[in-house]
């Protein structure tokens, strides 16, 4: 639901058109850059997932992609397929000054979904859940020669990462609570995957049931992790359908990657900002939300959706991450 739930995107973190933690010892590894450089002494202290303190020489940058575990994490390491929870700083290299482009230090962690930056994905891929890393990417293996002027970079910026890793997530990650219903009477029915790691299935009532008019949440599996809350930044898979045609309209299933949002905050469409505050982490949850709750009275017609339709959603919470959280 990227695109369908409108959630706000991070443009320093995807690709080039624009996932248990633990620390140990500090490292002080480098790859890939060769030799002494300026992209090779940027340094960054202090603990995992509070804000670093990130030192960069006042000089011009090179060309060398600079990467080094700057705290080494004991959990499993990062595949290019993984998607991971992080938080992260960024500054922006220019000829012999730097600023500061965006922090989550200060607000709540942020889901790390691929493709990202050619020079993050390689300074991320191995790294073990609980590390800090520090990324200095040339504009080559960063936005090219184009920039991304919405993030204020230019073709010749030079980015700057420090990204505490605090937990990862594959394509199959789902629900982990008790069962409770799955649905049925005047509600979609929802049946669980024959193969674990696929999207349920979801089924309309008969025709002559017509949708209900107000929002409906049902628990269908029970977790046993924290309440949600406002404000938290949560991890979630989900399938969306549309009532009318019982046709699936969205799914992070499909795309084999969770999904992240802050909710309450308007990020998402309002019947998911009401429907999962009070949920609890590992649960599964089935919204049912009318129109005034959804897209309103212009549908989506992106999404097949018009202004009468009622949707319907499946959700698994995955994790939520309470603002300025540590692991």
């Amino acid at each position: 639901m990227r695109r369908i739930l409108a959630a706000l995107a991070i443009p320093l973190l995807a690709g080039v058109a624009l996932a248990g933690c633990g620390s140990s010892s500090s490292s002080g590894s480098a790859s890939p850059s060769s030799g002494s450089d300026s992209n090779a002494s940027v340094t960054a202290s202090g603990t995992f997932n509070k804000a670093p303190n990130v030192t960069i020489p006042k000089e011009k940058a090179s060309s060398n992609l600079a990467v080094k575990t700057l705290i080494q994490g004991t959990g499993p390491a990062i595949t290019s397929s993984d998607e991971f929870v992080g938080n992260y700083v960024v500054y922006g290299w220019d000829g012999t000054s730097h600023s500061l482009k965006g922090s989550t230090y200060t607000s709540t962690p942020t889901l790390f979904t691929n493709p990202l930056l050619p020079g993050l994905q390689s300074a991320i891929d191995g790294k073990k859940v609980g590390s800090r890393i520090l990324a200095v990417i040339p504009p080559k293996e960063g936005f090219g020669t184009s920039g991304n002027s919405q993030a204020g970079i230019t073709g010749t910026t030079t980015l700057v990462f420090v990204i505490d890793v605090i937990k990862s997530y594959s394509g199959t990650d789902a629900a982990s609570g008790t069962q409770e219903t799955n649905g049925g009477g005047n509600l979609p029915t929802v049946t669980e995957p024959k193969t674990a790691g696929d999207a349920p299935t979801v089924k309309m009532p008969a025709s002559s049931v017509k949708p209900p008019t107000s929002l409906q949440v049902t628990t269908l599996i029970k977790g046993s992790g924290t309440k949600v809350v406002k404000g938290d930044y949560l991890v979630v898979q989900y399938t969306g359908y549309i009532w009318r045609t019982g046709a699936v309209f969205d799914a992070s299933w499909s795309r084999k990657a969770p999904f992240g949002l802050q909710i309450g905050e308007g990020q998402v469409i309002p019947g998911w900002d009401t429907g999962l505050v009070g949920q609890t982490v590992g649960s599964r949850v089935m919204l049912t939300i009318p129109p005034k709750e959804g897209y309103g009275t212009s549908g989506n017609s992106q999404a097949g959706i018009k202004g009468t339709d009622t949707l319907v959603f499946v959700v698994d919470i995955l994790d939520a991450y309470p603002a300025s959280a540590s692991s």
